[in-house]
């Protein structure tokens, strides 16, 4: 199963969906996990979403074209997503996962991991394929 995390760094939970200029995919299995690729969408914030706030299909064009580049993913992680943002993400499978403040992707992936080994919640284990 692929984790997406929005980063500005790869190394830590710190950026909202739509500003977020790349994402940090590892791949989740019962056993541990790995670090996949970095998946780029822009160089430091990703100014084609910010600067289209407001602008109705554009903007939503925008949103939709990140949130389809993500869909392979199961969970993506994030500081901040708007609702519009989130209902394209859940439509397609994924569930975002909001970090109340910044947080360390590694620790982040052990909890998850830690989580599936234990009692992953009915949402979990679909998306793990049980």
């Amino acid at each position: 199963m692929k984790v997406a995390f929005a980063t500005t760094d790869g190394i830590n939970v710190d950026e909202h969906f739509g500003r977020a200029g790349k994402f940090s995919i590892y791949d989740l299995k019962a056993d541990g996990y790995r670090f996949l690729e970095i998946r780029q969408f822009a160089e430091g914030l990703d100014m084609e979403i910010i600067e289209t706030k407001g602008m109705g299909q554009l903007h939503d064009d925008r949103i939709m074209d990140k949130a389809d580049k993500l869909a392979d993913c199961k969970i993506v992680y994030l500081t901040e997503i708007g609702g519009p943002a989130a209902a394209k993400l859940v439509k397609r499978g994924v569930m975002p996962v909001k970090v109340k403040e910044p947080a360390g992707i590694e620790e982040s992936m052990n909890k998850l991991l830690d989580t599936v080994k234990k009692s992953p919640p009915p949402w979990l284990k679909k998306a793990l394929g049980k």
